[in-house]
């Protein structure tokens, strides 16, 4: 009696909600493009002071120091949320003026009036990432009866992009910032400095969109590289004017000899790296 296929086992929720690759027909990057810009960036500029404190919670701390207390994942959450179209430094200082001000997050969603706006407005578009938040608070509230997200850390990236989806105002970047720094999870977000370079180096095509960009570069970059070259592509973004003045015009894309990026950035249509 001839024995019966066997059924194939169901799909992981991760398998299902993968995006499809946007361009199949693009090698770039390869793992070895990826840890040879990884090593340039970090000989030129050492490893960014700004994210090492996520570096040692990713390493589990350094020698016989123990790693460094990590901040909640709500925390994280916020001060991403706060730092929108501003800089690091104001975000931070928008972020201690709400927790002065409300010493619980219970409290930021009970407030009917304009406490929340006054606390963060240091930070800019105070009432838009008022609304943001409390909205998104008090939508942490109604599903998971209180005002945590800590259970995020037994998940799976793509069951925290679902969980977080569900949030008015937090787009793929937000969602990626905080898997990547605040969850130490392997992802790499893409923000105006990495769609920038990365189209400059040829990474993905120069037509391509941030999500576009994202899930190509997720897809390419091996997951032990992608903190490290994310924390120094932004880092060499803000720091380079020679790269923001080049890659902002339309006649030249090739910086001068003293960036270290010189020899990777597209001469042509190819990367001969």
């Amino acid at each position: 009696m001839p024995r019966k296929p066997k059924r194939k086992a169901p799909a992981s929720p991760a398998a299902r909600d993968a995006s499809p690759e946007p361009y199949p027909t693009h090698a770039s990057p390869s793992p070895a493009q990826c840890l040879a810009v990884r090593d340039a960036l970090l000989g030129f500029h050492g490893f960014p002071e700004e994210f090492a404190p996520f570096r040692r919670l990713r390493l589990g701390g350094s020698g016989d120091s123990p790693p460094p207390p990590p901040p909640t994942v709500l925390d994280g959450l916020v001060t991403t949320l706060l730092s929108q179209n501003t800089t690091e430094a104001i975000s931070r200082r928008a972020f201690a003026s709400l927790k002065a001000a409300f010493p619980s997050w219970d409290q930021v969603v009970d407030e009917e009036g304009t406490r929340l706006e006054d606390a963060i407005r240091c930070g800019g578009l105070a009432a838009t990432k008022a609304a943001r938040i409390r909205a998104m608070l008090r939508g942490v509230r109604e599903r998971r009866g209180k005002i945590c997200l800590e259970y995020l850390r037994e998940l799976s990236v793509d069951e925290v992009k679902r969980e977080l989806s569900h949030f008015k105002g937090i787009g793929p970047k937000t969602v990626a910032c905080v898997l990547m720094f605040y969850l130490q999870k392997d992802d790499f977000p893409v923000d105006t400095h990495v769609l920038r370079i990365t189209k400059a180096m040829g990474w993905v095509p120069v037509t391509a969109s941030r999500e576009k960009a994202y899930i190509h570069l997720n897809n390419k970059i091996p997951d032990d590289l992608k903190f490290d070259l994310n924390c120094l592509i932004v880092t060499h973004g803000k720091l380079c004017q020679t790269c923001a003045k080049k890659m902002g015009g339309e006649k030249s894309k090739v910086p001068n000899a003293a960036c270290p990026l010189a020899s990777y950035y597209c001469v042509g249509e190819k990367l001969q790296q």
